[in-house]
């Protein structure tokens, strides 16, 4: 599903995502509207744009995912807002572009979110840390340091790389990947790749090129 309130942008991005092969199921013109057609359709994943009237995105994705947590949603946005990035990770979203990125990549992003990655646009990986950074302070809690093997995994995560790709890299399982995730999540009190890889360049473990 799109949700943006430009009308050529939502045709633009139509056209793209049927070329790439996906169904378009609807189209928002706002938050209202995006909240009411993903109860309505409930779509796999909704491209959500940060910027729109009444409701914006981010509060869109917040009360969607309260509701359908199941559909993944990825966020679209003409710039590297720190606070609105922080709160779009708060909200649930599964990934952040920016509109001046490729076809090829919104397609990725897309299918990535569908099996449960996290796509980073490069553009915001730095501005998002900036502000994730200033979140919290470390806890005790962040005294327990993962192993060098989930190091090694989150690292990977970190560079962009999809779970097969980092079972295949490491010469280990899928499932293997999966269990040193499940771990980082809890040790470093994260619930998905985005807040585990935020949280491990806080606290210095891995880092972001």
């Amino acid at each position: 599903m799109l949700a943006d309130d430009h009308r050529m942008l939502r045709e633009g991005l139509r056209r793209s995502m049927t070329d790439q092969g996906f169904d378009i199921v609807g189209e928002a013109r706002d938050g209202d509207e995006a909240i009411r057609l993903a109860e309505e359709l409930e779509p796999d994943v909704i491209l959500m744009d940060v910027t729109m009237p009444e409701v914006d995105g981010v509060e869109a994705t917040r009360q969607i995912k309260i509701d359908l947590p199941q559909i993944k949603i990825v966020m679209l946005t003409m710039h590297a807002d720190q606070e609105v990035l922080a709160a779009a990770i708060r909200a649930g979203a599964s990934g952040y572009l920016v509109k001046d990125c490729s076809t090829d990549e919104i397609a990725n992003a897309v299918r990535m979110a569908f099996s449960g990655e996290t796509a980073l646009s490069p553009q915001l990986a730095a501005s998002m840390l900036d502000e994730v950074r200033k979140l919290d302070q470390p806890s005790a809690e962040e005294d327990r340091i993962i192993t060098k093997r989930e190091e090694e995994v989150l690292q990977l995560i970190a560079d962009g790389l999809s779970t097969p790709e980092v079972a295949e890299q490491l010469f280990i399982s899928q499932k293997t990947v999966k269990n040193h995730l499940a771990s980082i999540y809890q040790k470093l009190d994260a619930r998905d790749r985005t807040q585990a890889v935020l949280q491990a360049v806080r606290m210095g473990i891995v880092h972001l090129d």
